[in-house]
């Protein structure tokens, strides 16, 4: 059984890069097209798919490159919310004071 492991790792490799290459937008592959970079993929059994992954696309560096998506924010950390509740608090404030004034 083990000495199965470095054929199923390679085919893995191979097929993690094959579809990471077809699922990659065009404006950001390097050096080749697209179509070349799938043959050399599934030519190059071990060089292919590592060249592809080092050299093959454009990777955003941690921190940098595109804009992020906005993450989800915590309640009681998202400003908009706190003032939504300062907001409702101070509704109910001025109401409970016209009930009062009332009786």
């Amino acid at each position: 059984m083990l000495r199965y492991l470095p054929f199923l790792l390679i085919l893995a490799l191979t097929i993690y890069a094959f579809i990471d290459c077809l699922n990659t937008p065009e404006p950001e592959v390097k050096h080749l097209p697209k179509v070349v970079w799938v043959i050399i993929i599934l030519l190059f059994s071990i060089v292919g798919p590592v060249v592809w992954l080092f050299a093959g696309k454009d990777r955003a560096a941690a921190g940098g490159g595109r804009a992020r998506r906005t993450q989800w924010v915590a309640p009681d950390d998202n400003p908009e919310f706190l003032k939504s509740l300062r907001d409702e608090q101070e509704k109910k404030n001025k109401d409970q004071d016209k009930d009062q004034g009332q009786s």
